[in-house]
């Protein structure tokens, strides 16, 4: 009978036990690792501003302005991102009038305010204040109220312009805040009408006209009381949203020297002093 010699013959390999340890181990090496370029971190809340979303989304051209031809008077428009602003240096620069944002939904103040407020009305400047709307917190009635009592009143003297409705894209989430077009229109007449009940003013539109496209349908209904402010980079101010025949005024670039944002009034300074005193 044939021998079976020790060693003739291999064994059966048994498995080795790869399953269990390296799969989680390489699952846990994907799920830290960076994550799509594209991925863009959610700002924080009240960190918004005027502008924010003008590059992103409409892109910018020569934004040096040279294609004005009307008389204009230059303005900047600043927030708690520029912190301390240096007031003497933009006067001495041929800035005459500058907006502050004041407050943002019903839970932000800005507190760079008084800094920014009470010194350009200290080097010479007719200011005014802006409100970033964020039209999915809390209702249009209650952010003009919160506007108000928060640094958005207006007074007549001449040196005070009307508050301003910041109304552009969310960079906090959906373009349109998650609205539709008839319910961001009505969000922003509730916005208008209370601050005019407030302060006997109507306030300021800032938009951009491809935002008030896509988000209220180039609504046509605010022209004829809402003096517009609209944002655009380059040298030309553009097609304007509809219901409004011209501009009042014309954030057109954000890279100006000493503040970024920089803007034209629509005529010489006895203009922004009519629009003071309304």
């Amino acid at each position: 009978m044939p021998v079976h010699r020790s060693g003739t013959t291999s064994p059966r390999r048994r498995p080795r036990p790869f399953a269990a340890g390296t799969l989680l181990a390489a699952l846990t090496l994907l799920l830290t690792l960076p994550g799509p370029a594209s991925a863009v971190a959610v700002p924080e809340r009240g960190t918004a501003r005027m502008g924010q979303g003008v590059i992103a989304h409409d892109g910018q051209g020569n934004d040096s302005s040279t294609g004005t031809r009307a008389v204009q008077t230059e303005g900047v428009d600043v927030s708690g991102h520029q912190g301390n602003v240096a007031w003497s240096t933009l006067w001495n620069s041929g800035v005459k009038w500058a907006y502050v944002k004041a407050t943002e939904g019903t839970y932000y103040k800005n507190t760079y305010f008084t800094q920014q407020y009470t010194g350009s009305y200290d080097v010479g400047m007719i200011r005014g204040t802006y409100h970033f709307a964020t039209p999915d917190t809390t209702s249009g009635a209650a952010q003009a109220n919160y506007f108000v009592d928060n640094g958005g009143g207006w007074s007549k003297d001449g040196r005070t312009l009307p508050g301003v409705l910041d109304i552009e894209w969310n960079p906090y989430g959906a373009q349109c805040y998650g609205k539709t077009q008839a319910g961001m229109v009505a969000w922003i007449r509730d916005f208008v009408n209370t601050y005019k009940a407030r302060t006997g003013r109507d306030a300021v539109i800032y938009t951009a006209t491809s935002w008030w496209k896509d988000c209220t349908g180039n609504n046509a209904g605010f022209g004829a009381t809402n003096p517009l402010w609209v944002a655009r980079y380059n040298t030309t101010v553009g097609e304007l949203p509809a219901g409004w025949g011209y501009y009042t005024m014309w954030q057109y670039t954000s890279s100006g020297p000493t503040v970024g944002d920089h803007n034209h009034f629509n005529g010489a300074l006895d203009r922004v002093v009519a629009l003071a005193n309304g």
